[in-house]
């Protein structure tokens, strides 16, 4: 039983390299392929994963739900990995998830650790080991069994946002859901330009916007007025 790692990216030309590398120097044996499915980045975030040892593409549709749909299109493991390009799993990550598969979990997440030593994230990141919504998504790394993620046709490639929390919401009516004791290690990069508090109200807003059916294009447009990010 192996893993196929999927890394969406959209300009991440300073940060793919290093992820690559270290996924692949943690690998044990136990990935078989790293796919890296771009969004069109107009940096070399393409050639950067090329050298570090990635199969890098381009996907059709530009979002981070097609592209990581379209990234396991292509996937031939029998675990798929979803990976955010700042996100640090644990050095097991690989021996972690098929230890969990092989106990009857079909997904899970780790929880988190930010890359800085201030206390409300800090804070943040404790609430993580919960088993909240707002305490979890895709930051957190994401695997699941290619039999599932086929199952519910994968990622709604409709969604520019909540894409994961969808994903895992339909996914836990029929699966066992785990949450590693480790932690990914988490940048903190969308707090440089925004106060604790206004990322805490932006992701409660949108998360309650999704759960009244407000329409996608709401939601992203709410969330880009709320931050100032990337």
């Amino acid at each position: 039983m192996q893993l196929s790692i999927i890394i969406p990216t959209y300009n991440e030309a300073d940060n793919i390299a290093s992820l690559v590398e270290y996924l692949s120097s943690n690998a044990n044996s136990l990935v078989a392929e790293i796919i890296v499915a771009d969004g069109g980045s107009t940096d070399h975030t393409i050639q950067a994963a090329q050298t570090a040892g990635a199969i890098a593409v381009i996907s059709p549709n530009k979002g981070r739900a097609a592209q990581m749909n379209y990234g396991a299109s292509l996937a031939k493991a029998e675990i798929l990995y979803f990976v955010h390009a700042d996100s640090f799993p644990p050095k097991k990550f690989a021996t972690d998830i098929i230890d969990a598969v092989n106990n009857g979990y079909a997904l899970g997440r780790y929880q988190t650790k930010f890359d800085t030593n201030n206390w409300l994230l800090k804070m943040n990141a404790f609430f993580t080991r919960f088993d909240w919504a707002m305490c979890s998504g895709g930051d957190q790394t994401l695997f699941i069994t290619k039999q599932l993620f086929s199952a519910l046709n994968g990622y709604d490639g409709s969604m520019h946002i909540m894409e994961e929390y969808d994903l895992v919401k339909r996914a836990r009516a029929t699966s066992k859901y785990k949450i590693f004791s480790g932690k990914a290690l988490i940048s903190s990069r969308k707090y440089d330009t925004n106060s604790w508090l206004q990322v805490q109200k932006a992701n409660y807003t949108v998360l309650q916007m999704y759960k009244n059916g407000a329409s996608q294009k709401a939601m992203v447009n709410c969330y880009k007025k709320m931050l100032k990010y990337r």
